[in-house]
């Protein structure tokens, strides 16, 4: 999928798809801006295997990749992938150092409720995971952190503190899957192109008032 357009990037959650809300808000908010290719990988639920997926998609993408939106564990995804190309990058929010915060949560059987897929996740795939674990960021500035403080999945203080030295967007309110997550598009597009946002864009994002949303599906694991 080379080209010579900026690469706009979205890593979706565990047991998540392309099919997601976010992602297909994601989808077509780009669809608006030809300027840009834009990627959604359906990822494996292998975690090395995912890992592969989005490494070969950034390597073709070269010095056109233009930033990484992480949700949830495709934040922690993108952490690691940022700090490693020195690209930047979107996190909603995401997970931090899940193999430890979640415990056992991920372990055994799970089912991807977009796709259908049944498979076990093993405490080897756990251990990989826990390799991608960035502490402390290196590159601070390549990073806009997007958080609600209803996430019931995640605790994001862990990310706000994680990411401390990164421009920050904490929202009261709101869940996990990220309520209102189409207005935040451009200000992700904005920090894309600038490297932060303008005084009026970030306080105009920061008193969002998102509703907290009643269908998620699935127990907590499903949402990471």
């Amino acid at each position: 999928m080379t080209s010579s357009r900026p690469l706009i990037l979205y890593i979706h959650g565990f047991n998540s798809s392309p099919a997601s809300a976010k992602a297909q808000d994601f989808i077509d908010f780009c669809h608006q801006h030809p300027d840009y290719a834009v990627a959604v990988p359906a990822l494996s639920h292998d975690p090395q295997q995912a890992l592969a997926q989005l490494d070969d998609l950034i390597r073709e993408a070269g010095e056109h990749i233009h930033v990484l939106v992480g949700s949830s564990l495709g934040g922690y995804y993108a952490t690691w992938l940022a700090e490693k190309y020195g690209c930047r990058a979107a996190l909603v929010n995401p997970a931090v150092s899940p193999a430890k915060t979640l415990g056992e949560e991920f372990l055994g059987p799970q089912k991807n409720l977009y796709t259908g897929e049944e498979y076990e996740f093993t405490r080897a795939h756990a251990e990989f995971l826990d390799t991608l674990d960035v502490n402390p960021i290196q590159s601070p500035g390549n990073f806009l952190l997007l958080v609600q403080t209803g996430d019931e999945v995640l605790d994001y203080q862990l990310a706000v503190t994680r990411y401390a030295q990164s421009l920050q967007v904490v929202q009261e309110g709101g869940s996990h899957r990220y309520e209102g997550f189409a207005a935040m598009l451009p200000a992700i597009l904005e920090f894309a192109e600038t490297g932060t946002l303008a005084p009026d864009t970030l306080a105009a994002v920061s008193t969002l008032q998102p509703e907290t949303s009643s269908d998620s599906p699935g127990r907590k694991a499903q949402h990471v």
